[in-house]
């Protein structure tokens, strides 16, 4: 079973009107769906803004589900210059920009303990993707995928986080769902599609995010003939 997690109403909604066969738990704050979507078995979570909340919804997910492989989905800002509204960046790996250990010498976002910085995403389920992206007509780009607890709106800040971690995207919940799947040995993967450009701000943010969703709706159902026969 393939757990999907998105941090925001407007992320799993309407994949959760898709759902067929469904069941519904609550842990804590955090509502499970269990089901079929597009074919393929899954579980549905919105986990809510922010890395704690991540973390949590996705090791409960982890243990009460016994998940074979995790999917971090949602919208995200774009870092590079050339992805725009509704592009889809497929994450090569997770970084998590906001941990800073620097002053003992460690590089700038090494998770103490795994001592990783950039977390690796599943290349098979990254494969299946970029494949399911193709036959969506999505643009897209695989790249780094960069997290932290902050909604990043200045350039400057957009900027070094590309040159630093090699990232496309910024996003406040995939890094740390990232880990728990690397420490709970679950193969991860991510896809976040583009509601804000390299140049754009909030308001750009609030306009198109449900348009990104979209784009992102059409990927996934791509992928799910795709991972169904894999």
């Amino acid at each position: 079973m393939l757990g999907i997690i998105g941090a925001m109403d407007m992320e799993v909604e309407n994949l959760r009107r898709e759902m067929q066969n469904v069941t519904e738990k609550t842990v804590g704050f955090t509502k499970f769906y269990q089901g079929e979507l597009f074919g393929m078995p899954v579980c549905l979570a919105r986990c809510g803004i922010g890395k704690v909340h991540a973390a949590l919804c996705a090791q409960a997910m982890i243990l009460e589900y016994s998940i074979d492989a995790m999917l971090n989905i949602g919208v995200a800002g774009a870092l590079m210059e050339q992805l725009q509204i509704a592009q889809i960046v497929v994450a090569k790996s997770a970084v998590q920009h906001d941990i800073d250990t620097t002053p003992f010498g460690d590089p700038l976002g090494m998770i103490s303990g795994p001592n990783i910085v950039h977390i690796p995403c599943d290349e098979r389920l990254t494969a299946l993707l970029e494949q399911a992206a193709d036959r969506a007509g999505v643009a897209h780009i695989c790249a780094a995928v960069a997290t932290g607890d902050q909604f990043i709106a200045k350039l400057e800040k957009k900027d070094f986080l590309a040159q630093q971690f090699g990232a496309g995207a910024c996003d406040m919940e995939g890094g740390a769902i990232a880990q728990c799947c690397y420490e709970m040995k679950i193969p991860y993967a991510a896809c976040r599609a583009i509601s804000d450009t390299r140049t754009g701000d909030e308001q750009e943010y609030l306009v198109k995010a449900k348009e990104a969703c979209r784009a992102e709706e059409k990927l996934l159902r791509c992928f799910a003939a795709l991972y169904t026969k894999a």
